[in-house]
Parts: C-alpha cells; sequence; structure tokens
C-alpha cells in the first residue's frame, strides 16, 4: 500500500500536504480502497473556513457514503473541480489528480497533532488485526 512519507494523516483515513502555507488535501489509498468505486463528492465552496476534525464535505461511493475531515483549520482556496465529472480520480490517484481542496493554514501548529506516515501504517495495521 502505497503512504506517502511527506504528507501528515488523521485517523479518520484523510491526509494533508504542506507547501507554502497553504495544504492539499485528500482521502488516503487506504479509505479510497475502503470505500470502493467513488461516483460522487460534497465539496466545499471556496472561501469557507474549516476546523480541524470537523466534516468539511462528503464522498460517495458503491458500497458506503461518509463524511470528509478537516486534518488542518484554515480558509479553503481551492477546490478540485476535476471530481464533479470524474470522482473516480480519487481511486485511480487518492495523492495525485485525486486531491480534494486546498486550504491556507490558519494554525499551522494543528500539524503536529496529526499521524506520520509511520504511525498511520500501523493504525491501519492495527484495523485489520481487530
Amino acid at each position: 500500500m502505497n503512504i506517502p512519507s511527506e504528507l501528515r494523516y488523521t485517523r479518520d483515513h484523510e491526509w494533508v500536504r504542506v507547501a507554502g502555507g497553504e495544504g492539499t488535501i485528500g482521502i488516503s489509498e487506504y479509505a479510497q480502497g475502503e470505500l470502493g468505486d467513488i461516483v460522487y463528492i460534497d465539496l466545499p465552496d471556496v472561501g469557507k473556513p474549516v476546523r480541524q476534525g470537523e466534516p468539511f464535505g462528503s464522498i460517495e461511493a458503491v458500497k458506503a457514503a461518509s463524511d470528509m475531515f478537516a486534518p488542518v483549520s484554515g480558509e479553503v482556496t481551492a477546490v478540485n473541480g476535476l471530481l464533479d465529472q470524474s470522482p473516480d480520480l480519487i481511486n485511480k490517484s487518492p495523492y495525485g489528480d485525486g486531491w480534494i481542496i486546498r486550504v491556507k493554514l490558519t494554525d499551522p501548529a494543528e500539524l503536529d497533532t496529526l499521524l506520520d506516515a509511520k504511525a498511520y501504517e500501523q493504525l491501519i495495521a492495527q484495523s485489520h488485526q481487530e
């Protein structure tokens, strides 16, 4: 399973990649695999504030629907408009073309509360043992 080391992860399987005070957010390869074929995604509007740990949108798949939770707080600066027509980009490229939103971080210290790749890998391994 692909777990990029430069990303930070939530226990709810979202990821964030930070560059220049902006975070790109998506869901992990593990999460998209658990959901199955993604058929719809509900995206927030640009300019909307998001708070760490709170829902910022929802994702629907053939198997299930789920809220997506913000890994960091900030203001939405961009949404991936390609997902309107091709939500399956998340299945094909969860860490690349399947990104979901970008936010301007309001509290970079929140990154310290997220899991690094090794801790996230351990979280997934534990969930398979239960």
